[in-house]
């Protein structure tokens, strides 16, 4: 039988993916590379949207 899938709000700037990890081309001493995370500004790094009214959407 078909599984139905949750209706979750997903953010819609990020589409999910909250936190992405950029790599800054140097390395470490170890070897390993330097790399930034860096959060979506919108959801805050939840990932996730909160519902709004129609009515702020459309700016009545």
């Amino acid at each position: 039988m078909p599984q139905h899938a949750r209706n979750t709000p997903v953010c819609r700037d990020c589409d999910g993916f909250a936190i992405a990890a950029i790599t800054t081309g140097t390395r470490h001493t170890d070897g390993t590379r330097a790399t930034l995370r860096v959060t979506c500004p919108t959801c805050k790094g939840t990932g996730s949207a909160r519902h709004t009214a129609n009515l702020a959407r459309s700016g009545r």
